[in-house]
């Protein structure tokens, strides 16, 4: 029996049938309006095992399971002659003996030769066709209603399908990309290195998981977004691709969030780096640039650090900024190697600034000035001022602020940072931060002023309570040296003296206030008039000292001193000699022999409910006596008694006077930077007329 033929009203009733029918092998059946079979496919022979020639002219109902009802096949099929698709399930007979589901669905169609109706039927195994179906649906679930972007691309990497979010993610339909590629379709994003990473999903059969691209899309061409990708290759049921599955996330907010808490994180050891780097000093040209390294590279990539020409000058802070500003630099960094420092002002000139420049309205305001984008315009501003800003453009630098230097309600200077990387101004977080570090450094330039002022003071006040003109009585000779400490230490209560009695006698003292600043140089002050006092009542030296300590004992704050006191009678050489906590004495005699005077050392002034000891000895004619306080032989790296031995050798090399004595006891033994104040005072007794 002749066979119907495919025709277009074949191929339209197979569309119609549903997308997932091309999933799994379908056969199509054919009858004439009497139900017999006139058309059987290979598909149909697959599937149930018959030939053409054995089922062509048979009924179809003839084909269901002989022992199930066949009544339902017949009213499918008697449903369809009548002119309506049916959908159902039955049960057929395979060739083998043994019954199959099945799925069928079955339509009337003009027959194309003749008149009269011819059913056209599709069958499939019921089990294979309900897995095809529930895969499909899920998948047209996921990819029309993900959130996800998802598409479909083929071994060229061209779209082939689009999920509607994907659609919203960039800002075009699916016909824009149906057919392109990804640079085709976006060119503001980074295409080549996504199409690099879907290759080699392509190409490598292995996923390619959080690929990140960047770029602009349609949906928001004015800003940078971020995605993540991750690409899988398609392949048939031989394991060949055939396509690329891509699946997009955008991770903008969260990027910036990681991007924030990247920058907190970088901010918060920044302020605890500079916790612990500024401010090791009261140095105030040390802090400045300790400010400066912290901030660079960090921050940014050069600063400055000015502070007000009154401060670095030692005198008192102007009241007001109105008239303009003059200011001196302490401080650059990098300190070498970097073209914008090297064009700025060097270190520890005086830069004046008029009321209206930047410089002086940032620290009228108190508050930073950000210059946010450097350009021509802003160098027209400030061309009356400086022909630095210039240069700076030239140089690179495209944004820069202005942080003044505020502690305890005072302005002291300010901070100026430079970018030139391109890395964008400075923001507002920037700002922020560097109004932390400025805050940081500028307690301790403050702290490094008031230091320096009490240092000051205590000096001044040291040096006014030393005897200005020693005037030694007749049979001794005498030089002597003070020596304050260095800047970054404090001025402490070292005091000598020379008092001639009236019996011709002379008393040497020098003694020590424990302590440091303007309090231990006032107690020294009290002590020296107090010892020049009772010198002259001609107690005692042990009754002297007592005295002393009653003093010491009167103060609101007590107070230790170290003290020694030499009674001196140049015509026979004796000596009375009293310690109370004090280094020894050192002697000379004139054949060039040095010891140290064996004298009970003593408890310092100020311990209280110990007796003083008064120890004679007699020194040749031409003997050197040596009084210093401990700041000359004391070292932190040095043990005491190796001190005193380079003392008692630098003491025995010859010498033209006594003022040489004291150079070279100073010039050998103390550092440059001396961690003490030292009084030094070296008499000699004369020699026989």
């Amino acid at each position: 029996m002749q066979q119907v033929p495919f025709d277009e009203v074949t191929t339209s009733a197979a569309r119609d049938a549903g997308g997932w029918l091309g999933a799994l092998p379908v056969a199509v059946v054919a009858t004439s309006a009497d139900g017999a079979i006139v058309r059987w496919d290979h598909a149909a022979e697959d599937l149930l095992g018959y030939t053409p020639h054995e089922v062509l002219g048979l009924h179809i109902a003839d084909l269901l399971h002989p022992g199930a009802d066949r009544s339902l096949g017949r009213s499918l099929w008697e449903g369809a002659a009548t002119g309506r698709g049916v959908m159902g399930t039955v049960t057929a007979w395979h060739k083998e003996g043994r019954p199959l589901d099945l799925e069928i669905w079955a339509c009337p169609v003009p027959a194309r030769h003749r008149g009269g109706t011819t059913v056209l039927v599709f069958a499939a195994e019921a089990q294979a066709a309900r897995q095809i179906r529930g895969s499909s649906a899920v998948w047209d679930g996921l990819f029309s209603r993900s959130p996800v972007g998802i598409a479909v691309m083929d071994t060229q990497l061209r779209f082939l399908r689009v999920n509607p979010a994907l659609e919203a993610m960039n800002g075009l339909p699916q016909a824009a990309h149906i057919g392109r590629r990804l640079v085709e379709v976006l060119p503001d994003v980074e295409a080549a290195d996504m199409e690099r990473a879907m290759r080699r999903a392509l190409d490598e059969g292995t996923p390619v998981l959080d690929s990140r691209g960047t770029g602009r899309t349609p949906a928001d061409p004015d800003h940078d977004h971020v995605w993540s990708g991750s690409y899988v290759r398609l392949e048939d049921a031989e394991g060949r691709p055939i396509g690329l599955a891509a699946t997009l996330i955008d991770i903008t907010a969260q990027q910036q969030m990681q991007l924030e808490a990247d920058e907190s994180r970088r901010h918060l050891a920044l302020v605890n780096e500079a916790t612990v780097k500024i401010g090791t000093s009261l140095d105030l040209e040390r802090t400045a640039q300790e400010l400066a390294d912290v901030a660079v590279p960090d921050l940014a990539d050069a600063i400055t650090v000015d502070v007000l020409e009154s401060l670095a000058a030692g005198g008192e802070l102007g009241a007001g900024l109105t008239g303009g500003t003059t200011l001196r630099r302490l401080a650059k960094a990098p300190l070498t190697g970097s073209p914008v420092t090297n064009a700025l002002v060097p270190l520890g000139r005086t830069l004046a600034f008029p009321a209206n420049a930047p410089y002086t309205r940032a620290l009228g305001a108190r508050r930073s000035y950000v210059v946010a984008e450097f350009d021509e315009q802003a160098i027209a501003s400030a061309a009356g001022h400086s022909t630095t800003p210039a240069e700076l453009l030239r140089l690179g630098v495209h944004s820069f602020m202005m942080t003044p230097l505020l502690a305890r309600g005072v302005v002291l200077g300010l901070a100026t940072f430079y970018r030139t990387r391109p890395v964008g101004p400075f923001t507002e977080d920037e700002v922020a931060l560097a109004g932390e570090l400025a805050a940081r450094a500028a307690v301790c330039v403050d702290n490094a002023r008031l230091y320096r002022r009490e240092h000051d003071t205590a000096a001044v006040l040291q040096r006014s309570m030393l005897p200005q003109h020693i005037t030694p009585p007749p049979g001794i000779e005498v030089a002597h040296r003070y020596l304050p400490a260095s800047d970054v230490n404090e001025v402490g209560g070292d005091w000598y003296d020379v008092i001639a009695l009236d019996d011709g006698r002379a008393v040497l003292v020098i003694g020590d206030v424990m302590g440091h600043g303007t309090t231990a140089a006032a107690v020294m002050g009290r002590l020296s008039a107090s010892v020049r006092a009772l010198a002259r009542l001609d107690l005692s030296p042990e009754e002297m000292l007592y005295q002393l300590e009653a003093a010491l004992h009167d103060l609101a704050e007590p107070m230790l001193a170290t003290f020694l006191s030499v009674v001196v009678d140049p015509a026979t050489g004796h000596c009375r000699i009293t310690r109370a906590g004090h280094p020894p004495p050192a002697a000379v005699s004139p054949d060039g022999v040095v010891r140290l005077l064996d004298v009970p050392p003593g408890l310092p002034l100020g311990v209280g409910g110990v007796p003083f000891t008064t120890t004679e000895v007699t020194l040749p004619l031409g003997s050197l006596l040596v009084l210093y306080t401990d700041g000359l032989v004391e070292a932190r790296s040095s043990d005491i008694d190796a001190r005193l031995d380079e003392l008692t050798d630098l003491l025995a090399k010859p010498v033209p006077s006594l003022s040489a004595v004291c150079d070279r006891l100073l010039t050998h033994l103390v550092p440059a930077s001396a961690d003490d104040d030292i009084a030094l005072l070296v008499a000699r007794i004369n020699t026989p007329a």
